[in-house]
């Protein structure tokens, strides 16, 4: 009897030894599991790692880079198109044809505006020359927006002066059959659009008055012009093959006549130097916009004669709006990671586009996605892997805000999207807060690099410090000339930690004591409003500079 209680007893102690060993084995293994999913977010984390150091870096590479672009067609990743943009508008007295009157070079730096007029007795010159100083943007002007599967109208009123002004505004989609249909059909319906609009308005068609307007055409373009551009090739979905090679503005010129209506295009811009328009017009120290949205474009204010690929090329203010096409910027010092480079080898444009694909709406929550579906792969923390994890862009860019903002205890949105979006269920919390740091490391990396982006464009204008006038020994003497960059997208706007990591980063590379003078400021519209403004500064019916008595 004795036997049998011992051999139970140690049958009892070996099963419960066996348990044992499964249960500290499981635990063993899922720590394990656990520490290789950590081991993908440290990863990512060096790779991502975006020092000040490695930001000056890229602040230096984009100036360079802009150099080269100014310099020769191809010498730089960064087209640096020439806009023929010439006179932005300012809702103050235009001033060139004045200031060679009293004996002063033309303004032609805008942030120079109130310099001017604060060392002059405006009043009395005025006076002793018996001269009228016009307001440069007075009367209705109309805008034509088409970047997309929608369009829009605008009919806009100016006051002569820099306030607020009334706009008019439609939207519509564009049919399906339009967008691979004929160029004629596609401006046929833009153009009836715009005559709806007139006729709401005051305007007569039968007018005498030629009405003038301004077209945001974001489509690559080879400009010829401030009013003319030839159509590259069309992208967002549009494949209308009669109109590649076609002079854009010229088509919707002829539509116009046709439809009887007396509106000619003013001007031929893209979003970006619409945002730097409508910018300037509210602040005359604007000297760049970006955009930061779904993609992603910068444009500034150049010296003529910085732009050594047109020698020659001569403008009444003495600068041009150039358009950076900044997106395809690319430099080695940019931290990119394996995610980065399988996304671009995935890509209908691969090695193109190197800077929008790390900053840009369009790719952010990809990129996401693509780190947790590596997390799956090295461990069932997240359960099987989930096809759904495998399709690229199944997690956009406002998810994936959505997520990293999730301030809740239990951060309910991040388990709410992965078991919608990405089919994911029962995700437990410390996997959750595991994605919302995958969430940070990527927009962090992204903001800190667009904020790169806007210092190196200050740098080439001398607007980062650097080339400022000292009063004394340390860097807090320095006088800085207040600096304004307008700035549009859903990104910048709309997403509050990416928008707070940028400013971090640009109080970083510029200093206390730099940063305080430069100025982000939000404009919207700028793709309709300030195309409308663009048509008002660059009118046929403007008075040229200064009518003498």
């Amino acid at each position: 009897m004795a036997k049998v209680v011992l051999g139970v007893a140690v049958g009892v102690a070996v099963a419960a030894c066996a348990v044992a060993a499964l249960v500290v084995g499981r635990r063993v293994r899922t720590r394990r599991k656990w520490k290789r999913v950590v081991g993908v977010l440290k990863e990512l984390e060096e790779s991502c790692e975006t020092t000040v150091g490695r930001l000056r870096q890229v602040v230096d590479a984009m100036a360079v880079e802009m150099h080269a672009g100014l310099a020769s067609e191809g010498g730089s990743k960064l087209k640096m198109l020439l806009t023929f943009v010439d006179n932005l508008p300012s809702g103050f007295p235009i001033l060139g044809q004045y200031s060679m009157i009293v004996g002063v070079p033309p303004v032609c730096y805008f942030g120079m505006v109130f310099e001017f007029l604060s060392c002059c007795n405006l009043a009395a010159l005025s006076v002793s020359c018996s001269c009228i100083l016009p307001w440069s943007e007075k009367g209705t002007f109309y805008g034509l927006d088409l970047g997309g599967t929608n369009f829009r109208v605008l009919r806009v009123e100016l006051g002569g002066q820099r306030s607020s002004f009334d706009r008019d505004v439609a939207q519509q989609a564009i049919p399906p059959r339009l967008m691979t249909g004929r160029s004629e059909d596609l401006f046929d319906f833009i153009a009836s659009s715009l005559q709806h609009l007139v006729e709401k308005g005051n305007d007569s068609e039968q007018s005498p008055i030629i009405k003038e307007l301004g077209f945001t055409f974001s489509f690559p373009v080879k400009q010829t012009s401030v009013s003319s551009g030839i159509l590259i090739k069309w992208t967002k979905g549009f494949a209308i093959t009669d109109m590649v090679g076609k002079e854009v503005a010229g088509v919707l010129q002829q539509t116009l006549a046709r439809k009887g209506l007396n509106m000619q295009v003013a001007v031929l811009v893209n979003n970006t130097v619409g945002t730097l328009a409508l910018g300037h017009y509210h602040d005359a120290d604007t000297v760049a916009a970006v955009i930061i949205g779904t993609g992603t474009n910068a444009c500034y204010w150049e010296r003529t004669d910085a732009i050594i690929k047109c020698q020659g090329l001569l403008t009444t203010s003495g600068g041009m709006v150039v358009n950076m096409e900044w997106g395809n910027f690319w430099s080695s010092h940019m931290p990119r990671t394996s995610y980065d480079i399988e996304l671009d080898a995935e890509s209908p444009n691969p090695n193109d586009q190197g800077f929008e694909k790390m900053i840009s709406g369009m790719y952010l929550g990809d990129i996401v996605r693509r780190v947790i579906l590596r997390m799956s792969q090295e461990s069932d923390v997240f359960g099987p892997v989930f096809s759904s994890l495998s399709v690229p862009f199944a997690l956009g860019t406002p998810l994936m805000a959505a997520m990293h903002e999730d301030d809740s205890p239990e951060l309910t949105k991040v388990a709410r999207i992965l078991k919608d979006d990405l089919k994911i269920p029962d995700l437990p919390l410390k996997a959750r807060k595991l994605v919302v740091k995958v969430c940070d490391v990527v927009a962090r990396r992204a903001a800190r690099l667009a904020a790169a982006g806007i210092v190196g464009i200050l740098k080439k204008i001398g607007r980062d410090g650097s080339g400022c006038i000292r009063v004394g020994r340390t860097r807090s003497d320095t006088k800085m000339r207040r600096t304004v960059v307008a700035i549009e997208g859903s990104l910048y706007t709309q997403y509050t930690m990416f928008r707070e990591y940028l400013h971090e980063a640009l109080h970083e590379i510029l200093g206390e004591d730099i940063a305080q003078h430069v100025i982000l400021k939000v404009t919207e519209d700028g793709s309709g409003t300030g195309a409308a403004l663009l048509a008002a500064s660059h009118s046929s019916k403007s008075v040229d500079n200064v009518q003498l008595l």
